[in-house]
């Protein structure tokens, strides 16, 4: 009797204990690794995560003083004094630090994705792409509104409530900390329609499920908006609160889209 090939392991491999063919979409795409593999694996990513971090935030150094020129565009009218030595200075490397992210990010998705790919099967494979591409068009939709909408609005409501009072005078630290805290937080409430997706997609809440919780929503969404904004005026809490509650029910679309 002659040796089974390789064609013939593979086809007896892929056959149920009940004799019926398994589901191709529903085998890991590529051959197991060991232990040892998967961590070397994860340090290689790790290590060209970080390396890409460091560019991106050298030349955003290099670059600060037009980033900082941008973000103080929404503060116009508004005089930025530096409290302290040296102030101006550590704000540079806050400013370089948090750019820097935001422009290694697209390397950071491609080396998670690149790790965990191997061990998902064909159909899930097919969904990695659009949830990444998502979460990322998200992710930066969520920093141009907090940019355009956002940031304005509070600050004019600052500026207003004290323009007859007192002068506009205030720390470029205390400034940039706002500034940066609301466009982070922003950009990642705005990743509430890809949680939805995984939560269909994993069986775990359908739409109607979500549907019906519209109530803790909303209760949700004004806590949210409480929460993630670091300023107390309720002009830019509502105006996020809104945008989680327009994000929340897309992303209840997109679930019922799918057939979940």
């Amino acid at each position: 009797m002659t040796p089974p090939t390789e064609l013939e392991t593979a086809t007896t491999e892929l056959v149920s204990p009940s004799g019926a063919a398994a589901d191709l979409d529903e085998v890991p795409y590529d051959v197991e690794m060991s232990l040892f593999d998967h961590l070397e694996e994860l340090r290689r990513r790790i290590f060209y995560s970080l390396i890409a971090v460091v560019i991106a935030i050298v030349a955003c150094f290099w670059q600060v003083k037009p980033i900082v020129a941008l973000l103080e565009v929404p503060a116009q009218g508004v005089k930025f004094l530096q409290l302290s030595p040296g102030e101006y200075f550590f704000v540079s490397f806050k400013v370089a630090g948090y750019s820097g992210l935001v422009a290694a990010s697209p390397v950071i998705l491609y080396q998670i994705v690149m790790f965990v790919l191997p061990g998902l099967t064909r159909r899930e494979r097919r969904l990695v792409g659009p949830l990444v591409l998502g979460s990322s068009v998200l992710f930066f939709a969520g920093l141009l509104f907090a940019y355009v909408a956002l940031i304005p609005a509070a600050l004019n409501f600052f500026i207003s409530y004290g323009a007859d009072v007192v002068e506009q005078l205030w720390s470029i630290d205390r400034y940039f900390e706002f500034v940066l805290l609301l466009l982070f937080s922003t950009g990642l409430a705005f990743q509430i329609p890809i949680l939805q997706m995984l939560l269909g997609l994993l069986g775990i809440v359908n739409s109607d499920q979500m549907l019906k919780g519209w109530r803790y929503v909303l209760l949700g969404a004004a806590v949210l908006g409480a929460v993630l904004t670091p300023s107390t005026d309720p002009v830019t809490q509502s105006l996020l609160a809104g945008a989680v509650l327009f994000l929340y029910f897309g992303g209840i679309g997109l679930v019922k889209a799918i057939g979940r």
